[in-house]
């Protein structure tokens, strides 16, 4: 009888531990997502990158959105795996936000790029960043192609003489414990717009 109730006390534990954790990752995600938009407005405000929070290694650099899903999320610069804990990313081999060529952004299966498994063929996205001469931009994309592929498949991660958007992250989605393949998204550019910053807070 004192084993069972050793053991009882021990499942109880454990389940609280878990619970608890689990809450504290999901209101850090919460957290971390108002001080990362908050960051992108004070960037709009001010024309420089701004960091989310005094110790971040990254910084929001655009917003993407892919209307047809409800998607609306802030780019991060870097994908380490630290950064893309907080958003999606962009990896630094690829073009930045309004320069010529292969943009490409990562982001978890799990969660910022879940939505992706709804993603289709003709779909629009956009992105706003700030040019250089720190003019709010915008260009609108059109999914040209998906495919899924091996890890060691990068000829949609390679650069490119034409703009182009790709989006990657692992596959099949979910939670599942292994994740042998990559989806990717190619769009390529609709249009280019510059924009009011003010109308936009």
């Amino acid at each position: 009888m004192r084993t069972l109730r050793v053991f009882t006390f021990l499942i109880i534990a454990a389940g609280t531990w878990l619970t608890g954790r689990a809450l504290y990752l999901h209101a850090k995600a919460e957290l971390a997502g108002v001080l990362i938009r908050r960051a992108w407005q004070e960037t709009l405000r001010t024309g420089k990158p701004d960091a989310p929070w005094p110790w971040a290694d990254t910084y929001p650099i655009a917003r993407l959105e892919i209307p047809r899903l409800g998607y609306d999320e802030m780019v991060l610069e870097g994908a380490t795996p630290r950064t893309l804990a907080f958003g999606p990313a962009r990896l630094l081999d690829g073009a930045a936000p309004g320069e010529p060529g292969n943009l490409v952004l990562a982001g978890h299966r799990t969660s910022w790029f879940l939505p992706l498994k709804d993603i289709k063929v003709g779909d629009s996205i956009r992105l706003e960043w700030l040019n250089n001469d720190r003019k709010l931009r915008a260009r609108s994309y059109v999914v040209a192609e998906i495919r899924i592929v091996a890890p060691t498949d990068t000829a949609l991660l390679q650069p490119t003489a034409e703009d182009a958007l790709t989006l990657i992250t692992c596959y099949p989605f979910g939670s599942r414990p292994t994740s042998p393949q990559r989806f990717i998204v190619r769009a390529t550019p609709a249009y280019s717009a510059d924009l009011s910053v003010s109308s936009l807070r």
